[in-house]
């Protein structure tokens, strides 16, 4: 996918999307007819809709049936349990750049870490730590891709799309689990 077709989000397309709660809070699980392209957190269902619309502009978002709700249950049993595993099909739209980092994210076992800087040398572009916190940010399939493992250099928790209290939380499920 070239840059500007990610940043047009998934044209002509129908997301399904189901929202539950968690421990977290509320999450949002959506999918194409590829696979799951959405996993998001917040605080209610409102802002995690419009963030799904904001996520696709270009596709028709549509709730998802009782068999649907199934995934959404898969998806809010992982974030209770890591240790479980989570294996859905995927639909990561990205650049080529972005695919590389999300690749190497899902290399970090449940339970550890690896600081941006790892990651930049893990994809061979070393320079390219700040490329890299960029593209965890651009994440929309939390935990999925689990850019909650990317920590700061210094051993900081940083920057995470569903906020810091999440990451912790969902690092500290993964070291009791």
């Amino acid at each position: 996918m070239t840059p500007s077709q990610f940043r047009s989000g998934a044209p002509n397309s129908e997301i399904k999307f189901a929202i539950g709660d968690c421990s977290l809070g509320s999450v949002l699980v959506a999918a194409s007819d590829k696979g799951v392209c959405a996993i998001l957190f917040g605080d209610d269902a409102e802002t995690l809709r419009n963030d799904l619309r904001k996520q696709f502009p270009r596709a028709r978002i549509v709730g998802g049936d009782k068999v649907f709700g199934q995934l959404a249950a898969e998806v809010i049993a992982f974030v209770e349990a890591p240790r479980i595993g989570l294996d859905l099909p995927l639909d990561v739209q990205g650049t080529a750049f972005q695919h590389r980092v999300w690749d190497a994210l899902r290399r970090i076992p449940t339970g550890s870490t690896a600081s941006y800087a790892e990651i930049a040398k893990a994809i061979g572009s070393p320079k390219s730590v700040r490329a890299v916190a960029r593209a965890c940010a651009s994440n929309r399939i939390a935990v999925a891709i689990p850019c909650h493992r990317v920590i700061g250099s210094d051993g900081s928790l940083t920057g995470y799309r569903g906020g810091i209290e999440r990451k912790r939380a969902l690092l500290a499920k993964e070291a009791k689990s």
